[in-house]
């Protein structure tokens, strides 16, 4: 079971001499990448006065209200149109217009109004009708209009009056057609499928239909996410109670794997087959259950996209799909466990050892909480400048006509239209609120105070990343160069570690981050370029794209696997970046074999823990909400689709799992890097004693030649 290295390459560099005067971390350290440091600083001032600049300019109004043909927000408090909530369109068929893509604004005289109209009328009808006709239609007719004494042509001429009312719907607050179908899918507005305009034109429901979705390009996306928000408002306390047993499940998982590591792994794999066993045995008895159901053979291709999600779950094939993934997954596993049955003991020995560990440090268990909270603050800050930059622009106006007009899509200023050359040359032209921008100097470098949000939102998250694995990685190593445990260990070990990080090596920490975070952005920058070019034809260029997709992939998992063992040396040692990166890598290559089949079991045998809370979770979540247990069933809320909350807690039990568990990566990966260092600088006789556990030195046959005092 002894894992050797037989010739370690001097192209990786020397081992480790012994030094009678090395106990751990060490005290007596420097500064480093100081200009690292006082680069980050000053992108940090900057990132503050890109915030101050967005907070001044910006107007998330413009986000939360509908905006009329004059720019103003309809419903917003302490303005004329507070009882004006919802936008109505005087014709919604030019909605239909293909501008409506290119500029996202209908080209048409938008109001804001009181509520929607509920019955059909035209505007001729309405002037020969009786005095309630009247105001009825004059509610929404543009401020000022004198409806009795203009005639229908005037009125027309000068767009103050819509040409016809259609029963309408509040929808994301604004006025669409009440649309319905009757049965043989004849579409109809308010029980009619046509109407006749002022100039008895005759309007086909369909033609409202096609208006309708194209006036909110996301209609049929923004159903599905209010259906989802309604899920969320009935189930959010099942969803925290979920994800309040995940944490508690957790716990009990660390408590147990401390006083129990070994019986506990055993437990974790057999229990992890046995979850997904069930998962392709449910599958499977869903699958036998619809057959010879009607529509159940029909394949999810030509069933095509439905925002009803439960519908997938009525044919066959969904749950076929589903049998399949898992039966791949648990061969996988299994066949993973069989090659890797005589690493295991090693990489248990190795968890006891971290169960140890953190046991003396129980600090560590909660210093995730300090992840989190920072990680909180920066996507906050992110996504509140991101809201201020993209709603900073002014109110852009534009010239929209039905006619030719040589002015059509000019800027144009509504205040002096009416009396300007345009509205004599085209008549029948209109200056509307067109969108949001601008051409002032802030408004030219708009989008890179967006970029630089990005940037900076990646190197902050990953610096509080950085900061927390420096942290854990210098309290696990004070305790395994620790000769008599714990008697040795330092006080504190946390707070120290975390001091020696922000007081010496910040810089160090900005310069590992900032080399992940040019990746990262040039991957969102590849994926910005991919969503681009999916229309395109160039498949030459599709496969570049793509290539490099993959390349910038593995770039980033193999910086993220080099940065976190840089991160472990530097806590250690107190060198710059660098040095420790190149000082991790050279010791890892030295012992490559150890960290092919001794490292990475472990971190299997961790994934496997957190995948079989994420399981028991999950299926108790998926009984509960689906309505199967019939002792709850009347307390289970009901829902639009049951999978939201499902995925929201196991997405959530994951991430819990994951912020408990990557406390025991760092130990292990920490105490992994020890190990190796501790078989080169000693040897095992009274002048150079080993620090392992006496666990891990009968695992690898080693032994002390003067007693040790272990725990």
């Amino acid at each position: 079971m002894e894992l050797e290295e037989k010739n370690p390459e001097s192209k990786y560099g020397e081992s480790r001499k012994f030094d009678p005067n090395f106990k751990g971390p060490i005290q007596n350290r420097g500064c480093t990448d100081i200009l690292c440091c006082i680069l980050f600083i000053l992108a940090l001032f900057g990132y503050f006065a890109v915030g101050i600049l967005a907070w001044s300019q910006g107007d998330p109004r413009k986000v939360i209200y509908p905006t009329d043909s004059r720019g103003q927000f309809c419903g917003q408090a302490g303005t004329p149109l507070e009882k004006k909530p919802l936008l109505f369109y005087f014709n919604i068929l030019k909605c239909a217009s293909p501008l409506v893509l290119l500029e996202f604004q209908c080209p048409t005289t938008q109001l804001c109004v009181e509520k929607c109209p509920d019955r059909y009328m035209t505007l001729v009808k309405a002037k020969l009708g009786k005095k309630e006709d009247h105001e009825y239609y004059t509610q929404y007719c543009k401020e000022g209009t004198n409806f009795t004494k203009l005639s229908p042509p005037e009125i027309l001429r000068d767009s103050l009056c819509p040409a016809m009312l259609l029963p309408s719907k509040a929808f994301t607050r604004r006025c669409l057609p009440a649309l319905g179908k009757l049965k043989g899918g004849v579409v109809v507005v308010g029980n009619e499928t046509a109407f006749y305009d002022d100039d008895n034109n005759r309007v086909n429901a369909t033609d409202v239909l096609e208006a309708s979705k194209k006036s909110n390009v996301v209609l049929e996306a923004r159903q599905v996410a209010m259906r989802i928000f309604e899920d969320y408002t009935q189930s959010w306390h099942w969803i925290l109670l979920g994800l309040v047993i995940a944490m508690v499940v957790s716990l009990i998982f660390i408590v147990l794997l401390r006083f129990l590591a070994a019986v506990m792994v055993w437990v974790m794999i057999v229990l992890v087959i046995i979850v997904i066993g069930y998962g392709i045995f449910h599958c499977y008895m869903e699958y036998a259950s619809l057959k010879g159901e009607p529509g159940a053979d029909v394949s999810i291709q030509d069933l095509g996209l439905q925002t009803d999600f439960s519908v997938y779950l009525q044919i066959r094939q969904t749950w076929l799909a589903f049998m399949i993934i898992l039966a791949i997954v648990e061969f996988i596993i299994i066949l993973l466990l069989i090659f890797l049955r005589k690493r295991i003991m090693i990489a248990i020995a190795l968890i006891k050892e971290a169960s140890r560990a953190v046991g003396h440090v129980m600090s560590a268990m909660f210093y995730p909480l300090l992840t989190f909270a920072l990680l909180a603050v920066v996507i906050a800050y992110w996504a509140v400048t991101a809201v201020f930059l993209s709603t900073s622009n002014e109110q852009i106006y534009k010239v929209f006509n039905n006619s030719e007009c040589p002015f059509s899509r000019d800027t144009c200023d509504p205040k002096t239209f009416n009396t300007s050359n345009v509205s004599v040359q085209c008549p029948d032209a209109e200056c509307l609120f067109a969108f949001y921008g601008g051409e002032t100097l802030y408004h030219r470098y708009l989008i890179l105070f967006q970029f630089y949000n990005v940037f900076l939102f990646f190197w902050c998250a990953n610096f509080v990343t950085a900061l927390g694995q420096v942290t854990l990685s210098g309290a696990f190593a004070s305790y395994y160069w620790a000769f008599k445990k714990p008697d040795d260990i330092p006080a504190y070990p946390i707070f120290s570690s975390l001091g020696r990080a922000l007081r010496y090596h910040t810089g160090s920490l900005a310069f590992g981050s900032l080399i992940l975070s040019l990746v990262q952005v040039i991957r969102v920058i590849l994926e910005y370029l991919d969503h681009k070019l999916k229309g395109a034809q160039n498949k030459f260029a599709k496969f570049l794209l793509s290539c490099m997709k993959c390349c910038f992939w593995c770039l980033e998992k193999c910086i993220k696997f080099l940065n976190r063992n840089a991160y472990i040396m530097i806590a250690i040692y107190g060198k710059n970046f660098c040095t420790s990166a190149r000082d991790a890598f050279f010791l890892l290559m030295r012992n490559i074999i150890r960290v092919a089949v001794l490292d990475k079991v472990t971190d299997f045998l961790l994934f496997l823990g957190k995948l079989l809370i994420v399981g028991i979770v999950g299926i108790f979540s998926f009984f509960f909400f689906s309505g199967r247990i019939k002792a709850v069933e009347d307390a289970a809320p009901t829902l639009n689709y049951y999978w939201v909350p499902i995925l929201t807690v196991v997405v959530g039990s994951y991430l819990i799992a994951h912020g408990f568990f990557s406390v025991y990566a760092m130990c292990v990966d920490t105490l992994f890097l020890c190990f190796l260092e501790d078989l080169e600088r000693n040897d095992g006789s009274a002048e150079r004693p080993y620090f392992m556990s006496q666990n891990l030195l009968s695992l690898m046959k080693k032994s002390n030649d003067s007693p040790k005092s272990v725990d």
